[in-house]
């Protein structure tokens, strides 16, 4: 499995990726916009030259940064394309020097098993202010807010 920065021609399996998930009610849906905007921002997993995974890390604030738009192939779930994917955001963050790492989710098992505390979305302000306000959901959010140190050794999920 190669985990790389996103190119161009990735969006549209990217997209693809995104939308299965959010079809079914398990993400935020991504425009090919929003994609292409903020292109510099997402990892893939790559297995055979077909990206299977992806995601990204979006900063917030100077100690805050969000894992966003983490999706796996179907058939890939469950053997270490996501936690690998989340354990180069933590990285990245940590070169970047951004203490604390979070994602809005409803696979809270999945980030606890990365390391990642449940915490209030409103100790999150300059995300739920930011962004969540523009969002169809909010205030009615079901998403379950989860965060990790970014100092600590990389996750064992």
């Amino acid at each position: 499995m190669e985990y790389r920065k996103a190119k161009i021609t990735d969006v549209e399996p990217i997209h693809a990726l995104i939308t299965y998930y959010a079809d079914r009610g398990l993400m935020l849906a991504r425009p090919r916009t929003l994609l292409y905007e903020s292109l510099r921002e997402f990892t893939v997993a790559v297995d055979q030259d077909r990206v299977v995974g992806v995601g990204s890390l979006h900063i917030i604030w100077e100690d805050l940064a969000e894992i966003r738009a983490l999706a796996v192939a179907p058939e890939y779930a469950g053997k270490g394309v996501g936690s690998g994917l989340v354990k180069n955001f933590i990285n990245e963050a940590r070169e970047l020097a951004i203490p604390r790492v979070f994602a809005l989710t409803y696979q809270d098992g999945f980030f606890e098993k990365c390391g990642f505390k449940v915490v209030d979305k409103d100790s999150l302000p300059q995300k739920v202010w930011k962004e969540c306000v523009n969002c169809p959901k909010f205030p009615n959010c079901e998403e379950i807010a989860v965060i990790i140190d970014s100092g600590v050794p990389a996750p064992i999920c």
